[in-house]
């Protein structure tokens, strides 16, 4: 009794605080939202003039993060809406819709009357009924400084036949919200989780919403049991028995004034539902899954597969020692077993069983993760594999990719026996394969998952991707490039600093003037410039002399992403003097 008592209260403890935080970030975005809904109703006006339909042929989508990828119901086609892209300076969002055919290899970007908002971090769901719909719930837009949000509560459907948006207006749904997730199930739709943020709070949620296709109304849920942590990004699918799975995503809390603790959520429920037609019954039940199950990590994308799976590829696990925030990024796929409630690592034939890509986090943040940590011991030590792209202006970035030692044994191996031409499965060499991304746009057709973009990081730079791959799930022999990375589609701007401290130059200029005194204080000790260097190259090799340089003006305790920043900013102004 005593300790079912206080785990009641544990729990009710936690939803009048969730309640509170949800009032009190209500409360102070609610001037914050009326701003950017002036902004939303500028763009508005410009899409009220588009009158019909026009299809133009196009080359592939710009880059672009968090938009929606899903598979036509009647065509072998693929619908993206929506997205944002961030340059380092300015943060851009799109209503825009493309049409990718599959056979050919093709994009067509339509321009509709009436399409729905900006937006970002939506969710989308496709439905065979009337010629095929595409149903769009929630998103968010940003500011072009990125520090204002408005979410988005609003419903739309995209008639496939027509090509024609139409919004849905019925009462009693979710708030505002990004990051949610939504499945079609019966003849629902269901929504689960996502976050609502202004720039002083932010808020998770784990409620449950019901939209009814034939009456055009929204129900909340409420199930019996204890439902999984407030979180967004979580992975969220049907079970072929009628029941909804729920696994993993992000969240993150104020642990004090200015200092968020994040959270990589590992565990698995099952919602399950019985009863009739009108009168089902909610309950949230614990499972605890087989298998090779997948690293901690957020950012991740989901598909459908062949034989009731769902395929989970990518993302990023964020590794917070002190100040700095080092992010691993994946390219691996795993893939959930929705009969067999099991987990298992796709591997590629021709690759040896053997390969891990699992590694010991170096922080726990649940006990989820903990015990999924523990099922990992004595890993063997990865084998780091650095793959250098070079961006129009010159910028190098670095992807860094961890193997088993095992897999690049095998690499090893094979490229001393390639001349012997043997045919067995260890002598196909180097497989090519999608870097290491988080926040990809996947979706199957006909049991072939396509990944559209995504991003990694380096250092303090985002890395924006618009290429397209495609692997066959049923043969799992290889990827193919559909559209190759362009890297003159790259930019970032040195972002001006707002806070008013170390970069607090014009808009886009990296100039300092204490900077400069320090500068000109010490220029015989400068690293000089080789004739013909480039900036590029003089960044590279001159990196760490700048970064001790920053360090050495700066307060002790900045972030080293901030110290990066400055130390960059100090030698372009130095070599643009110069040269």
């Amino acid at each position: 009794m005593g300790k079912k008592g206080k785990k009641e209260k544990k729990v009710k403890g936690a939803e009048k605080t969730a309640a509170k935080m949800e009032k009190k970030v209500s409360k102070r975005s609610k001037k914050e939202e009326e701003d950017l809904e002036s902004l939303i109703a500028e763009f508005q006006s410009l899409d009220a003039k588009k009158t019909q339909v026009v299809e133009t042929a196009c080359s592939p989508p710009s880059q672009r993060l968090t938009a929606s990828l899903s598979a036509h119901p009647e065509k072998d086609e693929l619908i993206l809406f929506g997205g944002e892209y961030f340059n380092g300076q300015k943060t851009f969002l799109y209503n825009e819709l493309y049409i990718y055919n599959i056979k050919k290899n093709s994009w067509t970007k339509l321009d509709t009357p009436n399409p729905p908002p900006r937006r970002c971090a939506h969710q989308a769901v496709v439905l065979s009924q009337g010629g095929g719909q595409l149903w769009i719930f929630g998103g968010e837009f940003a500011s072009p400084t990125g520090e204002q949000f408005y979410h988005y509560k609003d419903l739309w459907v995209l008639h496939l036949t027509t090509k024609t948006w139409e919004q849905v207006n019925a009462a009693g749904g979710p708030s505002g919200r990004s990051g949610h997730r939504m499945v079609a199930f019966k003849r629902q739709l269901i929504v689960f989780g996502g976050f609502h943020e202004s720039t002083r709070d932010y808020v998770y949620y784990n409620d449950l919403y019901s939209f009814n296709l034939d009456t055009f109304t929204w129900t909340k849920l409420s199930p019996a049991g204890i439902a999984p942590a407030p979180r967004s990004a979580c992975l969220m699918a049907t079970t072929p028995d009628g029941n909804i799975v729920i696994y993993g995503g992000y969240s993150k809390q104020r642990v004090k004034k200015d200092v968020d603790k994040g959270t990589l959520h590992t565990d698995m429920c099952l919602l399950k539902c019985e009863g009739k037609e009108g009168e089902e019954k909610w309950s949230w039940n614990r499972i605890n899954p087989s298998g090779a199950k997948p690293t901690p990590r957020s950012g991740f994308s989901l598909a459908s597969g062949p034989n009731n799976r769902i395929v989970l590829f990518g993302g990023v696990c964020d590794e917070e020692e002190e100040e700095a925030i080092e992010g691993d990024f994946f390219n691996d796929m795993y893939f959930y077993d929705l009969v067999k409630n099991r987990w298992f690592l796709g591997q590629l034939k021709g690759q040896k069983s053997g390969k891990k890509k699992r590694r010991r986090g170096k922080k726990n943040e649940t006990g989820a993760t903990s015990n999924l940590q523990n099922e990992q011991e004595n890993p063997q030590e990865p084998t780091v594999i650095v793959k250098e792209i070079t961006a129009e202006d010159g910028t190098v970035m670095t992807i860094k990719q961890e193997v088993s030692a095992s897999e690049k044994e095998m690499e090893d191996s094979e490229s001393e026996e390639e001349e012997e031409g043997e045919e067995d499965e260890e002598a196909s060499g180097p497989q090519i394969e999608p870097c290491p991304r988080s926040n990809a746009l996947t979706v199957t057709k006909h049991g072939v998952l396509f990944v559209y973009g995504g991003m990694f990081e380096v250092g303090d730079r985002q890395f924006t991707l618009n290429d397209l791959y495609c692997i066959d799930l049923h043969k799992l022999e290889e990827w193919k490039v559909l559209v190759e990375m362009d890297p003159k589609t790259q930019e970032w701007l040195e972002e001006s600093d707002s806070e008013g401290d170390e970069n607090g130059g014009a808009e886009g200029g990296d100039d300092d003037e204490d900077d400069s005194e320090e500068e000109s204080e010490e220029e015989e000790e400068h690293p000089p410039i080789e004739d013909g260097e480039q900036l590029p190259d003089y960044l590279t090799r001159t990196e760490s002399y700048w970064i001790k340089i920053a360090h050495d003006n700066m307060e002790p305790n900045s972030k080293e992403k901030k110290v990066l920043k400055v130390a960059h900013a100090m030698a372009k102004t130095f070599y643009e003097e110069c040269v």
